[in-house]
């Protein structure tokens, strides 16, 4: 009978099919005119730091941003998919509604 949960294994840095290093999906707003940048990465403050510095090509002109929400995912998939929800149409409203 196969176990129904691997245990972690942090030699690997896996629980299962899950890697322990979090993806984040964020959501930052420009302070010079209050749009709204959603995107992902492992590393918030970095980011943040980048989008600020002019780093970013398109955020360049919108800076300061402001850090208004945040969501860890548990895989790379999940992460970008909510990502791409997120820069829907749908998800323009549920992102007004539900999360800032």
């Amino acid at each position: 009978m196969q176990a129904p949960f691997e245990a972690p294994s942090l030699a690997r840095g896996e629980v299962g099919r899950y890697n322990l290093l979090m993806r984040y999906v964020y959501i930052l707003k420009s302070e010079k005119d209050g749009s709204l940048y959603k995107g992902s990465t492992v590393d918030i403050k970095k980011r943040l730091a980048e989008h600020n510095s002019g780093n970013s090509k398109y955020s360049s002109s919108k800076k300061p941003f402001k850090l208004i929400w945040y969501c860890a995912f548990p895989t790379k998939k999940q992460a970008l998919e909510f990502e791409i929800y997120i820069k829907s149409g749908s998800g323009h409203a549920f992102t007004n509604k539900r999360l800032i």
